[in-house]
């Protein structure tokens, strides 16, 4: 045990799993704190604070039921118990919590689906509505407690027969679903491109790319399939565009083809800065470190007039918090000509106010735009992305924001 000031007060600090009782330095900590090994979230998205106080700054979220190590406590206003430092900079009041005498470990949820990249399984309401009920026992024998309009996306944490062949499926916000009223989404199973430090890459985004026996030449029988990936090992001006050679004789036409370019000039950044660059023309995403490019894919950026809501704001960003869900709706917009909401959006990293990277399971329009103004992802690419960006997300918790010591990562838009 090591005694480390924090703030001007005294801290108890702890061996995450080892606490033996010992002497607190500030306030009555109950002992029962000390032999604890970890601490089980009761909530959703249970807050965490930069500070041992109720006034702080948010840290991030926590899973409900996931058990966060224990690393210090300490007595500070807005908490009957103890604050416990549960991470990195990162407390909760020992009243929102249980203590655990099991050793910490991840929420009690469905495991991510390595396949396609989702956290949950989707689905969509179907033509004529759903009507959720918060008990199954009791379903569709009384009246519902919502109303879902056709078209919403709700995401599954699991399904159960009432009777049998009669299958509803609970979602993530407790509501029991006919499943026989919503149709599944189907994940579009596309990735980019890991790359060894040269942006040699481009991928077909029309329905097929001819093929050619020089640039502007001869017509060949060979055709590429949309979101096949290329690697470009030439490049040539001719009929007024460019031109792309992707074997010994088989060149493309730039107007088949996505391919990402870097910026001119490049943002500040540090040597081996993580950062990403979005390119609106081309509709590509390329991921550097420092001026060395390590992935790249398509995407679907705002499809609105510059300066609209609808478009996807240019410049230099940071992302300011990442989610491993959120929702996302137009509810509350009386200008809008369709409404949309769709429950737990995964991978969501938010760079500038409301408008984020994410993962997307509702199209496939990837390499055009698409979005109401944040970027859209394919599934595996925005996972793959969460995972690499700052500020990491620590296991257990459900949302973080940069520190001093872990600043969001830039996002450059163009």
């Amino acid at each position: 045990m090591t005694r480390r000031p924090l703030a001007g007060a005294a801290v108890l600090v702890l061996v995450a799993g080892a606490a033996r009782a010992q002497p607190w330095l500030e306030g009555p900590v109950p002992r029962a704190v000390v032999e604890a090994k970890s601490v089980r979230v009761l909530g959703p998205n249970e807050p965490l604070y930069l500070a041992p106080t109720m006034d702080s700054a948010r840290r991030g979220a926590a899973l409900e039921g996931a058990r966060l190590p224990i690393y210090a406590a300490r007595s500070g206003p807005g908490c009957e118990g103890a604050w416990l430092m549960v991470g990195a900079i990162a407390w909760v009041c020992s009243a929102r919590v249980e203590l655990s005498p099991w050793a910490p470990g991840p929420a009690n949820i469905p495991p991510r689906r390595e396949r396609d990249g989702l956290p949950f399984r989707y689905h969509f309401v179907g033509e004529y509505g759903a009507l959720g009920y918060q008990d199954l026992v009791t379903a569709e024998t009384g009246p519902p407690d919502a109303q879902l309009e056709p078209g919403f996306a709700v995401a599954l944490m699991e399904t159960r027969e009432r009777f049998p062949g009669d299958v509803f499926g609970l979602t993530t916000k407790g509501l029991w679903l006919p499943m026989r009223d919503v149709r599944p989404a189907q994940p579009f199973l596309f990735r980019g491109k890991d790359l060894s430090g040269t942006l040699d890459v481009g991928w077909v985004y029309e329905a097929t790319a001819r093929v050619f026996a020089s640039p502007g030449g001869r017509r060949l029988d060979e055709e590429l399939p949309q979101f096949a990936a290329v690697t470009i090992l030439e490049r040539r001006s001719a009929l007024g565009r460019a031109w792309f050679r992707v074997g010994d004789e088989a060149w493309l036409d730039e107007r088949d083809l996505r391919v990402p370019t870097p910026p001119s000039p490049l943002p500040s950044i540090l040597p081996d800065e993580r950062w990403i660059d979005i390119d609106r023309k081309r509709q590509t995403l390329t991921a550097y470190e420092g001026e060395r490019p390590v992935f790249a894919t398509l995407v679907s950026t705002g499809r609105g007039r510059e300066g609209t809501d609808q478009s996807t704001p240019a410049g230099d960003h940071r992302i300011w918090i990442k989610l491993v869900t959120s929702d996302m709706d137009n509810l509350e917009s009386e200008s809008a000509e369709h409404l949309y909401a769709i429950q737990d959006v995964p991978w969501v990293m938010y760079f500038d106010r409301a408008y984020g990277l994410h993962g997307t399971f509702w199209h496939r329009s990837f390499g055009r735009t698409r979005s109401h103004g944040c970027v859209n992802l394919a599934p595996l690419d925005a996972r793959h992305l969460f995972d690499w960006t700052h500020p990491r997300l620590p296991a257990g918790w459900s949302a973080v924001l940069p520190t001093p010591y872990d600043r969001g990562t830039l996002v450059h838009i163009r």
